[in-house]
């Protein structure tokens, strides 16, 4: 599988990861998305390896601390040939410090990310959200203290936007700190605002895009057009009705145009997935699957890739209204503007 180096560092992950948000027993803020666990999670994990995915990540609020949990058992004597990120932010107690990014939580939630997931190390430590209370010189000293003390080896990133990236690598170069190497953000074929800021500001400042949700909660397997059965991903995550629109409609037409021309087995899923691989700036797709069958899908996106005719059409019928001020500068500025993704009238 090929591999692309995270952001400006020597760090080279495959094209596609795993997801771990569905190792769980059931339980926690995010325990109805799954609940793989044991044999069944080991069999997971040996997959992605078998298909040459070298990237696991996970998050200590999923199942409460269970999926890392799940995934060291899981990774076991492999644990030294991937690379494993986890994240820290969210509530993990009841105290006043367990949750944020000030330096007394980090520590503390580094320390019990690493009991649970059994390792030494973690490759890639990643901040899950902005914290507008603490401020970022504290952060990303604390994050410096981990990197230099050998707990982890690089740092990210997710859910911030442009301001908060950029501000945050000014006070790194500043301070000479560790600085992030990569942002992991919300990005499909219906989700498309991140081509606005997060990912020009990424290929600009050297910060790769590790791609989360890519398949829209399975809205974009084309399994759900509109119909609710009341116990999938997508409609625990209130998406459902969020993507029954004329836009996301115009989405699956086209993909399913390419689903039928294809043939040979390709799969809405895929066709999904090899968007993503081609994006700039995009260094790793997450894949997040329930069963065997799902992950199987999507690992044989590996298999082939998309034409330039195939890109282009899914391309106009997902296309998103820019907001201001990038269609201001669109708009009024347009010989002068300059973006990595086309714009088509």
């Amino acid at each position: 599988m090929e591999k692309r180096f995270l952001g400006k560092s020597g760090l080279e992950l495959s094209v596609f990861g795993f997801g771990c948000m569905t190792f769980s027993d059931g339980e926690g803020r995010f325990g109805a998305t799954g609940s793989t666990r044991g044999a069944d999670a080991a069999r997971q994990v040996d997959l992605c390896i078998d298909h040459g995915i070298n990237f696991f990540d996970t998050a200590d609020v999923y199942g409460a601390g269970r999926s890392e949990e799940i995934l060291g058992e899981a990774l076991g004597k492999k644990r030294k040939w991937v690379c494993v990120a986890t994240k820290a932010f969210n509530r993990m107690g009841k105290g006043v410090h367990d949750i944020g990014l000030s330096r007394r939580h980090l520590i503390d939630a580094c320390d019990a990310s690493l009991r649970r997931l059994g390792t030494d190390w973690i490759d890639l430590y990643q901040v899950h959200s902005f914290d507008g209370l603490t401020p970022q010189d504290e952060t990303l000293r604390a994050l410096d203290d981990l990197v230099r003390s050998g707990k982890v080896r690089y740092i990210g990133c997710s859910n911030f936007a442009a301001w908060q990236l950029a501000r945050a690598l000014g006070i790194s170069e500043r301070d000479r700190l560790h600085a992030y190497i990569g942002q992991q953000i919300e990005y499909s074929l219906v989700a498309r605002t991140a081509e606005e800021e997060l990912l020009p500001c990424g290929i600009d400042m050297g910060v790769g895009a590790i791609i989360w949700s890519p398949l829209a909660q399975g809205f974009l397997s084309g399994k759900f057009r509109g119909q609710a059965s009341g116990n999938t991903r997508l409609e625990l995550m209130g998406a459902l009705t969020a993507y029954d629109n004329q836009r996301c409609r115009n989405v699956l037409a086209a993909v399913d145009a390419i689903v039928e021309e294809r043939g040979n087995g390709a799969t809405h899923s895929q066709v999904a997935l090899n968007w993503l691989r081609s994006r700039s700036g995009v260094t790793s797709v997450l894949l997040g699957a329930r069963t065997d069958e799902q992950l199987l899908d999507n690992l044989a996106a590996t298999g082939w890739t998309l034409t330039e005719a195939e890109i282009e059409s899914i391309d106009r019928a997902s296309q998103i209204s820019l907001h201001y001020p990038v269609a201001m500068q669109y708009r009024y500025g347009r010989e002068r503007f300059k973006s990595p993704f086309r714009r088509y009238e």
